[in-house]
């Protein structure tokens, strides 16, 4: 007698212990339901997890926490019932509290049976929203990751390309400069130079798009008050769309200044506007757009400016839009785009800072929006340059390539300059220390230890006056210029280099 009355008390001790552990929890929602799912006890965890005091919930049926789409559609029953049949149910799905609010809820169902009768179900809710944001967001960071890696593998495959082939265009547009100040009277070596001479240029231009991509095109970032450019580009906007399109702009007041390479940035607005116009083959309306905005992500925070340009179209197909800001990828006819327009905009968005974002949907249109950051300093006003002079002086021309250098030092010599030209930096340097020179006009990428940009630093220290102009058609480091040199980008005609020298400070 005594010992079965000790059993009974440690049998009691266990449950009552049990029960406090239970009911002690405080991370896990742990809770009984009868065999309908009505709740029969309820822990210090629930409470603190969905809101609910036992009084106000002992009774009530558990699928008070589902949503009421979940409810419309069975899903409260349906994981009993797979409880009940496969011994557990186990799921991750949005549960609601007692507030209304929503969180992200991992969820387990385990039947009870006594003597093979189900008599209830045991449940635990973990609210993992923090875990799951924070899972959400490591897998963005990891796409993002991955389309950059797969952006810059791109990009230094198309920017080696645009490099060699930019001197190349540098040699036919000097040599070009040339043949056109000849007297031959002959009209089809007209014809013949003026076709070259349109091919060079739409060579260049594709170049530029190329490098753009590849974030190695020379910029010259300056501050710009979009509606002062869309102004002066508007005319140039409405022909890109043609007469079957309408162009509208819903521009905020206020909107901040954004820096960022001028042409760069009028070329990216106009290749939107003109993909926007060839998804609208019936026409439509285009509308161009500017807000301001606050950005706050693992990637992008701070003070933007969202340029916006929707359109009415076709919209793009989910197994394509992915693919639209690589080089060379276009679902147009043959003849009818080259593939590198969204390209140039994805590349100048990432060089100037900010990003390219693109929200489609089929048969309603597709909005593409280039995210700047904000500038703090003033857009200065614009003027307009009068023609430069004919020069004189002695030039140092730094340049490693014999081909470029040659027609280099022609236009500067057509242009009254007495030319003397070095392969390196250093050799730049001794030339410096031992000669008479009025500037320097040096490429950026040259071999040696020391590149154009360096050579323009050092130029700095040991002749502070001595003016100094870059050139390049690609550089890494010209990024890294911004602003302290000025930079002419080849392949260069003789007017962009008369312009670039007379603009030097003397």
């Amino acid at each position: 007698m005594i010992k079965k009355f000790s059993q009974q008390r440690d049998l009691f001790e266990s449950e009552r212990s049990f029960r406090l552990l239970v009911e002690g929890v405080a991370d896990y929602a742990l809770y009984m339901l009868d065999p309908n799912g009505i709740i029969t006890s309820w822990n210090i965890g629930g409470e603190r997890i969905k809101g609910y005091s036992p009084q106000e919930i002992l009774g009530q049926h558990f699928s008070r926490f589902y949503t009421e789409t979940d409810r419309a559609n069975g899903k409260p029953a349906r994981a009993l019932g797979i409880a009940r049949d496969q011994g557990r149910y186990e799921e991750e799905g949005w549960r609601v509290r007692k507030d209304g609010t929503f969180f992200w809820a991992s969820v387990v169902i385990d039947p009870i049976y006594e003597d093979g009768t189900l008599v209830g179900f045991a449940k635990i809710t973990r609210d993992i929203t923090e875990r799951r944001n924070t899972q959400l967001k490591l897998e963005a960071m990891q796409r993002q990751l991955a389309e950059s890696q797969k952006f810059d593998a791109l990009g230094q495959l198309t920017g080696g390309v645009a490099h060699d082939f930019n001197n190349l265009l540098m040699i036919i547009s000097g040599s070009l400069h040339v043949l056109k100040r000849g007297d031959s009277e002959d009209s089809r070596l007209q014809r013949a130079i003026s076709a070259i001479e349109t091919a060079t240029k739409r060579g260049a231009a594709l170049t530029g798009q190329l490098l753009t991509f590849a974030r190695r095109q020379s910029v010259n970032p300056q501050p710009i008050q979009f509606g002062d450019r869309i102004e002066a580009i508007r005319e140039v906007l409405h022909a890109g769309v043609g007469s079957a399109v309408r162009l509208a702009f819903e521009i905020e007041r206020g909107i901040w200044p954004i820096k960022a390479d001028v042409s760069e940035f009028e070329t990216a607005l106009l290749n939107l506007v003109i993909n926007a116009r060839d998804a609208m083959p019936d026409g439509g309306t285009v509308t161009i757009g500017a807000h301001n905005i606050v950005l706050n992500d693992p990637l992008h925070s701070g003070e933007f400016v969202a340029i916006t340009v929707a359109d009415t179209g076709l919209g793009i197909p989910s197994d394509v839009v992915d693919k639209i800001f690589e080089p060379f990828f276009t679902t147009k006819p043959v003849g009818k785009g080259t593939g590198l327009g969204l390209s140039q905009v994805h590349g100048f968005a990432h060089q100037a800072g900010g990003t390219v974002r693109v929200a489609s949907e089929l048969g309603k249109g597709t909005t593409f929006t280039i995210l700047l950051p904000r500038e703090t300093a003033t857009a200065p006003s614009e003027t307009s340059g009068t023609a430069p002079l004919r020069g004189s002086g002695t030039v140092l021309l730094v340049e490693d390539n014999p081909d470029v250098a040659l027609v280099s030092t022609g236009l500067l010599e057509q242009l009254g300059y007495s030319v003397r030209r070095v392969a390196d930096a250093e050799a730049a340097l001794q030339e410096v220390e031992q000669n008479s020179i009025d500037f320097v006009f040096s490429d950026i990428v040259m071999p040696g230890k020391m590149d154009g940009l360096s050579l323009a630093h050092r130029l700095r220290q040991i002749r502070p006056g001595l003016p100094v102009l870059l050139a390049t058609g690609y550089s890494d480091v010209a990024a890294g210029v911004r602003g302290d040199f000025p930079i002419l980008r080849k392949p260069y005609e003789i007017h962009e280099l008369s312009e670039a020298i007379a603009k030097l400070p003397r």
